[in-house]
């Protein structure tokens, strides 16, 4: 297959594409580079050394005989470019990456608040409007994420995407319909993917775009197979306060002595995945395309559920760390239950990988490699979600004064 892996310069996209480029398909990546400018915005840089993206796909050339194009658009800004290519190149996949990620950073200010609903809701309907315009026939899979359910406790496991409810009639009989699980984002982040969903219900219903709607937990580890094929090919690792994901900012903080961070309480129940089957899910959903004129297929892309104090546990026991518990600068509950149904993957023959020592310790390992890299001063999650929030906040950015628990 052809295919465009929007956003394919990320922390996601590119395993994914260099995992897609190696089962033999023609991948084309399109990026506006954005996640490197945030980089310079924040005075901070990925953990791993990170090449430019046309040395990236050299590399890969290099090394298996295998191209994987690139192209420079900005698909939520340059609609008109983006159209062209899509007409020109007709892809028979489309893999939608492109949207800003990170909650924390969607919080810190108005500006970055503006930028994301800007990028992230721009460059979902400049997509679908394109693929209808030119009349492009791509089955597209987009990213999206378990934030869209929220985190309150209800009692019962969160289906994957859809709900069946009995609606009562004028005559007092009962109609069964499946409609979206009730969205409760928290973030503006976690917004736009809600917005996502409504733009794909639309599309889906009056055009027939055929779409894929992966809501994928936190994603945690470093390496897949084919990033291990050469130094230069390594992912970026984010391990500070707007970026970093939460498994892997505990273990860069244990491999440079800086207290494991819990906010609040560490009652929060999130849903993880490795990278390696984050790229293998995307492969699956690939591989079982809805039909035109099918619902929205959506799959929950995750493999396990686990607490946030328990995790620090669990690596501050591998490896003598501490553990220190700062003020929550999120809106949300103390403490919730999270059980999720993710049967369809499975179905498929997704086989998991899930938390286990050597794989914390390949994290750990990569690290301690490049621990000169680490700007303490970034570790800290100084973005809040309300201006009463952010007073509470501890500014402790070497790490020294924190109150830490054994």
């Amino acid at each position: 297959m052809k295919i465009a892996v929007l956003g394919g310069d990320g922390f996601v996209g590119w395993p994914t594409s260099l995992h897609l480029s190696e089962q033999g398909h023609d991948v084309h990546i399109i990026d506006n580079l954005s996640r490197r400018w945030i980089d310079t915005e924040l005075g901070v840089q990925s953990l791993t050394p990170m090449d430019s993206i046309q040395e990236r796909t050299r590399i890969w050339h290099q090394e298996t005989g295998r191209r994987i194009h690139f192209h420079l658009i900005d698909i939520a800004r340059d609609y008109d470019v983006f159209k062209s290519w899509l007409s020109e190149h007709q892809p028979d996949a489309i893999i939608h990456f492109a949207e800003q990620r990170a909650a924390p950073y969607s919080m810190k200010t108005d500006r970055h608040k503006n930028y994301t609903v800007n990028n992230n809701v721009n460059a979902t309907h400049n997509l679908l409007n394109a693929m209808v315009d030119t009349g492009v026939n791509s089955h597209l899979v987009h990213l999206g994420t378990m934030g869209v359910y929220g985190y309150s406790t209800v009692g019962a496991a969160i289906p994957e995407g859809y709900l069946p409810v009995g609606i009562e009639t004028m005559d007092g009989k009962t109609v069964q319909q499946d409609i979206l699980y009730p969205a409760n984002p928290g973030s503006i982040y976690h917004m736009t993917k809600c917005l996502d969903q409504l733009l794909f219900q639309f599309y889906a219903k009056n055009d027939g775009v055929r779409i894929t709607d992966l809501h994928q937990g936190i994603v945690w580890g470093t390496h897949t197979e084919q990033t291990r094929r050469h130094d230069q090919l390594i992912n970026r690792f984010d391990y500070d306060g707007d970026y970093g994901t939460v498994l892997n900012r505990f273990l860069i903080q244990a491999a440079i002595g800086y207290p494991l961070t819990v906010h609040g309480t560490g009652g929060q129940t999130r849903a993880f995945i490795h990278i390696q089957d984050s790229v293998r899910c995307i492969e699956l959903a690939l591989e079982n395309p809805p039909a035109k004129g099918d619902k929205v297929k959506i799959f929950n892309q995750m493999t396990e559920t686990h607490r946030v104090k328990d995790l620090a546990e669990l690596v501050a026991g591998l490896t003598d760390g501490k553990v220190a518990y700062l003020p929550n600068p999120r809106k949300e509950a103390a403490e919730n239950d999270l059980v999720v149904k993710n049967d369809q993957f499975l179905e498929l023959g997704l086989e998991p990988i899930t938390l286990e020592k050597g794989l914390l310790d390949e994290v750990v390992e990569v690290a301690k490699k490049y621990a000169y890299r680490v700007d303490r001063s970034r570790i800290p999650a100084v973005s809040a979600w309300t201006r009463d929030i952010a007073p509470t906040l501890n500014a402790d950015p070497e790490g020294k004064n924190l109150k830490t628990v054994s």
